[in-house]
């Protein structure tokens, strides 16, 4: 069994903050709930409601007790409201690679927030956790999240025809990486809060 890992807290940008969940976050899930995508690629619950909400919570925390990824909640410095999430998963971290996996509120997009976020998990596990490989997919149609990626110095890498069933049918996915050398210009380890 791997070991429990601690989700750290650590900047993202000047703005948001990336923290552990909490059973604060319940009002983030309800509105991800209400997304016509989000829970076609998560666990979110929907419908919603209050008891599934706290189960989904309870799950983040079990991820990082049985060390099986870091999940995250993407936060306003401002006022610690929540506006999306991001997680780095470790499935096959012996064979020297994870996962990211990102989602944020329809009032949050569009204004660089989830670049932020996914530049700096992505240093942090690049750098400080020495993840030689960092990986995620994306949808050819969400053009959004391909600037995203590519904005975070993810290199496309290729096609997966079929690779993932999402809302009933198999839905090609697009897969972007980054190495631990591959580090652009600019790059910083994030920094606690």
């Amino acid at each position: 069994m791997a070991q429990p890992l601690t989700v750290p807290s650590m900047t993202a940008g000047a703005d948001f903050v990336l923290r552990p969940w909490e059973m604060s976050d319940l009002p983030l899930i309800r509105e991800a709930a209400g997304d016509d995508y989000i829970p076609l690629i998560t666990t979110i619950p929907s419908p919603y409601s209050d008891e599934a909400a706290e189960a989904y919570v309870r799950r983040q925390w079990h991820r990082a007790a049985a060390g099986t990824g870091y999940p995250f909640t993407i936060a306003r410095t401002r006022d610690r409201r929540p506006v999306g999430s991001i997680g780095l998963w470790l499935a096959d971290a012996a064979e020297g690679r994870a996962s990211l996996g990102y989602w944020m509120t329809a009032p949050a997009r569009r204004q660089g927030v989830t670049g932020a976020a996914l530049r700096s998990v992505t240093t942090w596990a690049l750098h400080e956790l020495r993840i030689p490989r960092v990986q995620l997919l994306v949808e050819p149609w969400n053009t959004a999240s391909v600037r995203t990626a590519e904005s975070a110095g993810y290199r496309r890498e290729g096609l997966l025809r079929g690779w993932q069933e999402i809302g009933g049918s198999r839905r090609d996915m697009l897969m972007y990486a980054r190495l631990n050398s591959d580090r652009p210009s600019g790059d910083r380890v994030p920094t606690g809060s």
